[in-house]
């Protein structure tokens, strides 16, 4: 389901992160080739609420600091945990790779906070980026901690399609490897989704939130090294989590 005025509002956010400037209407209806009519009611609307201002008279909008207000206050409500990044950056440096914490998010993974491998062929895992539950290490290590109603209630809306050679297609197959998983002592990713990415995720609750902590990159890189990966993530994770 896409909301059309609700998609404008959040495209119209990233125009203004990329491109770090005003812009007058008739920019924003060019680049996205909206009606001018539809374009003038949206910044009029985002205007009289306070979350578009103009810099200077007729120079054009720019979003108004009241966005990090809210964002800061909901934040400090349900931060981040302590110190993440600097266990995701520790695990980059250990091993070369890229270093996500995922949260579910209806029928995807989100990831909440990543460092990416300093390497030039990386997996490429910006903030906010979705992937789904069922078919990559992330998800399954996040549903391993849903019951199994939760479980079996998303794989029923889930979209079963055959993105790669590797990808699960069925339910029955889905809770067959977070079996093995389980028993193996974490979760593996295997091209299921995107291809020649392999990764090893481990899920861990902190403060009553469920998360996945994730390292991934080119199979080729990491094909022969994910017990070893693995056992870096459980060890750094126990550390982190005796802290805490």
């Amino acid at each position: 389901m896409n909301v059309k005025q609700a998609a404008y509002v959040l495209d119209l956010l990233e125009f203004f992160a990329t491109h770090q400037r005003p812009a007058s209407l008739a920019e924003i209806a060019r680049h996205f080739g909206w009606p001018r009519s539809s374009t003038f009611n949206l910044l009029g609307t985002l205007t009289s609420r306070g979350f578009l201002y103009e810099p200077k008279a007729k120079a054009g909008y720019y979003p108004a600091p009241i966005w990090a207000s809210l964002v800061n206050r909901i934040e400090a409500a349900q931060p981040i945990p302590r110190d993440m990044r600097a266990l995701l950056e520790s695990l980059v440096e250990e091993t070369g790779e890229t270093a996500v914490l995922a949260a579910a998010s209806g029928a995807h993974a989100l990831f909440v906070e990543t460092v990416e491998s300093p390497n030039s062929v990386r997996y490429a895992a910006p903030v906010g980026k979705r992937v789904p539950l069922h078919v990559t290490a992330t998800g399954r290590a996040l549903l391993s901690q849903m019951s199994a109603d939760e479980r079996a209630a998303v794989l029923k809306k889930a979209t079963f399609e055959p993105h790669t050679a590797t990808t699960l297609l069925t339910p029955a197959e889905v809770e067959a490897e977070i079996e093995r998983s389980r028993a193996r002592g974490w979760f593996e990713g295997n091209a299921e989704f995107t291809p020649d990415l392999g990764g090893v995720a481990l899920p861990f609750e902190l403060a009553d939130r469920r998360f996945a902590l994730l390292v991934a990159g080119p199979s080729y890189r990491i094909g022969n090294r994910l017990e070893a990966l693995a056992s870096t993530l459980r060890e750094r994770l126990k550390a982190y989590l005796d802290a805490q």
